[in-house]
């Protein structure tokens, strides 16, 4: 579908003393670059000059063009034999410091680091916007030998492991959904739909959550939740460690720590994001 000009808008100053609207012009050429990037974003695989063009209703020459900016910005990356374009390191790094300025993990960053040198795990603020994805916001690790392979802006299906538990556990989706989506999920030791769901259920009562080797292989996944006004959770703070150190009462006493440090967060929002 052709990106359309977006149609002139007002919005007021923050701060300004009259109420006089700024008047916000559309830019095509800024518009047309935007829908490449997302269109690059959804495909599967990179996509050619004509590809682009015809998916979007441009002109072919304007869309070489544009491509050609965005390959010097290294927004997009072109392959020198195919001539096919995929997104650019460049978008990665505009995702990470728009990640690392959140007020969310700027906030979180002192408990994870804490938590993590108490109890010797790494820790991880994670965001959960939807039902589809969870994205890591904050990262402190662990001085163990054990590293998890998890970097600022790494995402994650919304339901997997600890933290996708307490994504069901406090969704207001219809099971049905939530069904559909678990059983779409890939676990290193699979899960039984009806177990997977008492402990969803448990996970409610708790306000916590344990995964102990189901999602890696020997490795104990803990999430908390922090909720919003709605009782959704908005974001988790999760723990990962080798099972051998996190079994018994010392994940349980670590998944306490940590609830109380999300449930402070909690009553900060929606004052953070």
């Amino acid at each position: 579908m052709k990106p359309s000009p977006a149609p002139t808008a007002t919005a007021p100053i923050k701060g300004a003393t009259n109420k006089k609207p700024v008047r916000v012009r559309p830019v095509p050429g800024v518009t047309r670059a935007i829908a490449i990037l997302r269109l690059l974003g959804r495909s599967p695989q990179p996509m050619g000059v004509k590809a682009i063009a015809d998916a979007l209703e441009l002109v072919p020459s304007t869309c070489l063009h544009i491509l050609r900016a965005l390959v010097a910005e290294e927004l997009v990356r072109i392959d020198g034999d195919t001539k096919r374009y995929s997104l650019g390191t460049g978008m990665l790094s505009l995702a990470r410091s728009a990640i690392e300025s959140s007020s969310f993990a700027n906030l979180v960053q002192p408990m994870l680091d804490a938590l993590a040198h108490d109890w010797n795990v790494t820790m991880i603020g994670v965001q959960t916007p939807d039902a589809e994805h969870m994205v890591v916001l904050a990262l402190s690790r662990s001085r163990a030998p054990f590293r998890l392979h998890v970097d600022v802006g790494s995402r994650f299906p919304a339901l997997v492991s600890a933290t996708g538990r307490l994504v069901a556990a406090f969704s207001d989706e219809p099971w049905p959904r939530i069904e559909k989506r678990f059983k779409a999920l890939r676990w290193d030791k699979p899960i039984e739909l009806a177990t997977w769901k008492r402990e969803v259920e448990l996970a409610r009562k708790r306000g916590y959550s344990i995964d102990r080797g189901n999602y890696m292989s020997g490795v104990t996944v803990i999430a908390v939740p922090v909720l919003d006004a709605a009782q959704r959770v908005s974001h988790t703070l999760v723990a990962t460690g080798l099972s051998e150190k996190l079994s018994g009462s010392a994940g349980t006493e670590l998944a306490k720590a940590m609830k109380k440090e999300a449930d402070g967060l909690s009553a900060l929002l929606p004052s953070i994001r």
